[in-house]
Order: structure tokens, then C-alpha cells, then sequence
């Protein structure tokens, strides 16, 4: 028998009008509808093409493809409507997990989410008065509280001799870059701006401090060396062409050693001397103390403004452990000037963002610090983590898995805290049909992901980052890949 030529193999797919028509896809076609469900054919049509075409594909395996055309296009179907942001659950310990999307939001956030994401909202509408109104009036008045006690206002000056400013403002934007830019295209813009060398830092994605500065359209003057920089430094460098001194908290990387840094009562000093005013970038942004949750080197952004600070910029989804955002808080008069620049509309976050960020500065009002998820992780005890370590390792101890229990460390993450551990217990995993890089990749590779690290040939699952509630689905995928 003569065999059958790729024109033949090709002859005999169906087009995708006439697989449209089959009567097996009118019931895929009412539900996903006709273009998707269209486009999803011509997919696996050009496959089986080119795999024709390819040689790949013979007279037997044309048939048995013809046959399972139907489930064929719908496994297509559902890749492609499937969407590409999931929820993983994270196993790597690190509190603030950057490519993991930080800090994730409270149950009362997601809930307030949900009553305004479906409807109307009063996001610019006042109430009362019956006409507009402005966004930012939702948190701020929530930061007010936090931020705005008589000890902070009393460390916050007016210049030359004028009262202590009786509250602090704070305006939002879409992230603590976005808050930089702002604050220093509107205090600084055609001007200088004095910052230490040893503060020029890179933040992820090779964003840089500098470049930051070149598109606010300031002029950067570097004082002092990498490792070492004084108050005279700053004194020198001040003239007539300065708006603004610029303090960057490295909460990325420490300097250690032969190191000299003013403090940051000094740089007040300085300022108000010369009446210019003093901003300082946070970057993580914390609203407590984290010294009782035995992480150091993290000032507060009510530490900086009741030592006097001018402006304090600082995110929402890092130590804060809220949604994506960057504050600006600090003398009424220069948010007010901040908030009036055109590059604030353009910067600014939907109702989304201040529903979530409301509902977190709630729980922060009534000091109920359990409800924010990466508070909640860095206050977990060690050994509430080794009971529920010590559980999982029970239920997936099997021929093809070793585990155990060891003892390892947890890190904030986000960029907050670089040298700050937190003592954590670690599961321990081996198996001796799979090599640990293959293991994790079966994690990665479940309908609900498992993110775990992988060292000396051992896989690593940390708790502290797992939701209690997703121990039995660790548990359930772990058996799972033993048998992938």
C-alpha cells in the first residue's frame, strides 16, 4: 500500500469552520464563545500542521489526533483564558518576597476591596457639601492619627521662628520612586539637591537614586566618600543653588567598618539653619517600633519626623504591610505644594489602593498589628513553626522522601532590614529517585505553586511565609511530585 504523502495528512484536517460547525463544540462555543474557542482551534490545527510538515506526525498518529480534536482544543481553550497571575504559596521564608508580589493584605483590606470594587464610590466626592472632593482624604486622616501626635508636630519646625506645624500631611502615589520624583521635582526642581556618596543606592530593577534625581530635573551634589561622610561635608557643600538635602536610609545594604554618618538631629540642625528643607527617603516605611519584634537598624517614619525631618517618603507593601504605594508625609505647607504639581495626578493610585490602604491604617489605629500578614510572620513564634514543621514532616516521610526538621533563618525581604534574621525551623527535604532542582521545579509546576529554596542538594520549605491554612496543600503537593 502506497504510504500516505504529507498532502494527503494534510487533506485530511479539518478546517476550523468545519470543525466550528461539529455539533461536539456548540456546547464549548455557548460558553467560552465563538472567537476564543475559534482561535484555540486554529492553534492546534497549526500544530498538527507542523508537525506534519515536520515529519513528526504519521497516517497513525494523524488518526489518533482526529480523534481528540475535541479535548485537544479545549486543553488550548483553557491555556489561553487561564490568567497568567496566581497565587503561589510561598515557602522561602523571606517575609517581603519581591518577585512574590511583598507584602500580601489583610482579610479586613480584601474585604473592603470587594465593597468598593463593584460600585460607586465617594473617592473624589464629598459628602457633606455635595461636590467634589479630594482622594487623598480617605488615609489621610488615618495617617493624622498615626503620624501627627504633639510629640511628632513638636519635633516638625516652621522656619524662622514661625510655630510648630499643628499637623502632618500625607499624600499617596503609586510607589516610593513615584514619591521621590515627586517630592524632589517639586522642592527642588532646576536647583541642587546635597546627598552622601555612601547613599546613592540601586533599588531592584537597576533603578538608581541618581536617575531618580536626573528625571525630577535636579542636579545631584555629592558629599563625602562611600564609607565615610560629615556634617561639614554637608555645610561646605550648601550655597546658592541648594533647594534641598537629601538623607537615603540604606535599607538594602549596610556599610560596615571605618564608617561615619551625621546624625540625623545634625542634618535638622543644618537645615534650619539655612532654611532649606530636609527630606528623608525610607524606602521600607515602617509605622512601629520593629526593635520589639527584635529587628534593628529600621527607623520609623515617626522616629524621622520627631527628629525633624521635613518630608519622609516611604512604601506601602513593604514593612507597612499594605498595597503597593509611596507616602509622602510631612509639613503640611510642602505637601500642599507636592499635591499641586501636575506629576502628582499622573503618579496618583485608584480607589483599589486606598481601600486596601485604609483598611491596614485601621488595624494600626487600634494596634491590632496580628491582622497585617508580614507583621503577623515576623511576631510568629519559633516554636509555633516546629509544631506545625514537625507535622508536615509526619505526614510526607515516605521511600522516596527524606525529611526533617532543622534549625535555619528567616529574612524581612523587600529590601528592609539587610542584616536583620529571624531564628525560623526549617523542613529538610531529599529524595533519592529526584534531585532537589527537579523537585522544586514539581512544586513550581502544581496547580496551587509551591516557591521553596533549594541548598545543598536538599530542598528547603520555611513556614513562617505559609499560611497556616495551606500546610495541608504542602503536604498534599509534596506527595503529589513523588509521583509526577
Amino acid at each position: 500500500m502506497k504510504a500516505a504523502s504529507k498532502a494527503d495528512l494534510f487533506r485530511r484536517l479539518p478546517s476550523v469552520d468545519e470543525l466550528l460547525r461539529s455539533p461536539e463544540f456548540t456546547s464549548m462555543i455557548a460558553a467560552e464563545g465563538h472567537t476564543p474557542v475559534a482561535e484555540a482551534a486554529r492553534v492546534v490545527l497549526a500544530r498538527l500542521r507542523g508537525e506534519i510538515n515536520s515529519g513528526t506526525l504519521d497516517p497513525k498518529g494523524v488518526d489518533l489526533a482526529l480523534s481528540g480534536l475535541h479535548e485537544a482544543v479545549e486543553r488550548q481553550l483553557r491555556q489561553t483564558l487561564a490568567t497568567s497571575l496566581r497565587t503561589v504559596i510561598n515557602a522561602t521564608g523571606v517575609i517581603l518576597h519581591t518577585n512574590l508580589g511583598r507584602a500580601p493584605l489583610s482579610s479586613a483590606a480584601l474585604d473592603h476591596i470587594r465593597e468598593t470594587a463593584g460600585e460607586y464610590t465617594n473617592l473624589e466626592f464629598d459628602l457633606t457639601a455635595g461636590e467634589r472632593g479630594k482622594r487623598d482624604v480617605h488615609v489621610d486622616r488615618l495617617f493624622r492619627k498615626l503620624l501627627a501626635g504633639d510629640d511628632v508636630a513638636a519635633g516638625v519646625h516652621a522656619r524662622g521662628g514661625e510655630p510648630s506645624l499643628p499637623t502632618i500631611s500625607t499624600i499617596v502615589v503609586n510607589n516610593n520612586a513615584a514619591a521621590v520624583l515627586l517630592a524632589l521635582n517639586t522642592l527642588a526642581e532646576g536647583g541642587e539637591v546635597i546627598v552622601s556618596r555612601g547613599e546613592l543606592v540601586e533599588i531592584g530593577g537597576s533603578f538608581r537614586i541618581p536617575d531618580v534625581m536626573t528625571k525630577s530635573n535636579v542636579t545631584l551634589h555629592e558629599v563625602g566618600t562611600t564609607n565615610r561622610t560629615r556634617i561639614q561635608d554637608y555645610e561646605r557643600a550648601i550655597d546658592e543653588k541648594t533647594r534641598l538635602l537629601l538623607r537615603v536610609h540604606r535599607s538594602n545594604f549596610e556599610i560596615t567598618g571605618f564608617t561615619e554618618q551625621p546624625d540625623l538631629t545634625d542634618l535638622v540642625e543644618l537645615t534650619h539653619k539655612h532654611r532649606l528643607p530636609l527630606m528623608e527617603d525610607l524606602g521600607s516605611g515602617a509605622l512601629i517600633d520593629l526593635r520589639t519584634l527584635g529587628i534593628a537598624g529600621e527607623p520609623s517614619v515617626i522616629d524621622s519626623l520627631r527628629a525633624g525631618v521635613d518630608v519622609v517618603s516611604y512604601s506601602g507593601d513593604k514593612l507597612l504591610g499594605g498595597p503597593q504605594a509611596g507616602m509622602l508625609s510631612g509639613r503640611t505647607d510642602l505637601v500642599a505644594r507636592m499635591r499641586s504639581n501636575s506629576l502628582f495626578r499622573a503618579l496618583r493610585v485608584d480607589k483599589l489602593t486606598y481601600a486596601a490602604l485604609e483598611a491596614t491604617l485601621l488595624a494600626y489605629v487600634k494596634h491590632d498589628y496580628d491582622v497585617i500578614p508580614a507583621l503577623r510572620m515576623m511576631r510568629i513564634s519559633i516554636e509555633e513553626i516546629e509544631r506545625r514543621a514537625e507535622k508536615v514532616v509526619a505526614q510526607i516521610r515516605s521511600h522516596k522522601l527524606t525529611a526533617e526538621v532543622i534549625g535555619g533563618e528567616s529574612v524581612i525581604g523587600g529590601g528592609a532590614a539587610p542584616s536583620t534574621t529571624l531564628p525560623t525551623r526549617l523542613i529538610a527535604i531529599s529524595s533519592p529517585e529526584i534531585s532537589a532542582n527537579e523537585l522544586a521545579a514539581r512544586l513550581r509546576a502544581a496547580d496551587l505553586p509551591v516557591i521553596a529554596r533549594v541548598e545543598d542538594d536538599r530542598v528547603l520549605l520555611d513556614l513562617r511565609t505559609v499560611f497556616p491554612e495551606h500546610d495541608e496543600q504542602v503536604v498534599e503537593t509534596l506527595r503529589a511530585a513523588t509521583q509526577a
